[in-house]
């Protein structure tokens, strides 16, 4: 059921433009209105005026990397529990521990599929309308 996905803000953080148009295109094909950011200044410039369900974030970023976008996230109160999912093009176990030290809610590998994309969503959004009455 795509319709789950239409009231959905997500925030793409990323450094590459592929990355950030292959992740917009998908999520705006499903209903999702899609708010992009090139690094992590960027995206702390629009997130406050954007107030996104999710946001997906890029480990290696020039600046600011994902770790520290997602730690000064997680410690603004008004986006703590705002879900964060960390991309790396690395598997890597100390990137995924380090990753939840600074409390990022998944961890995806790029390239990631459409499936794991929304599936990351399904998990940390509650995207049927039905439940979030009960939210």
């Amino acid at each position: 059921m795509e319709d789950d996905f239409k009231s959905l803000k997500v925030m793409v953080i990323d450094d590459s433009k592929t990355i950030r148009r292959t992740a917009e295109t998908l999520l705006k094909k499903v209903g999702c209105t899609v708010v992009t950011a090139t690094d992590g200044f960027d995206a702390l410039a629009k997130i406050a005026d954007t107030q996104p369900n999710i946001i997906f974030v890029d480990i290696m970023m020039p600046r600011l990397d994902g770790y520290q976008t997602c730690a000064l996230i997680k410690n603004n109160s008004a986006f703590k529990s705002t879900p964060v999912i960390m991309l790396s093009s690395k598997d890597g176990l100390f990137d995924k521990a380090k990753g939840r030290i600074v409390g990022s809610d998944q961890y995806l590998t790029k390239p990631f599929s459409k499936e794991e994309l929304l599936g990351a969503i399904r998990a940390h959004v509650n995207t049927s309308s039905s439940a979030s009455a009960n939210a």
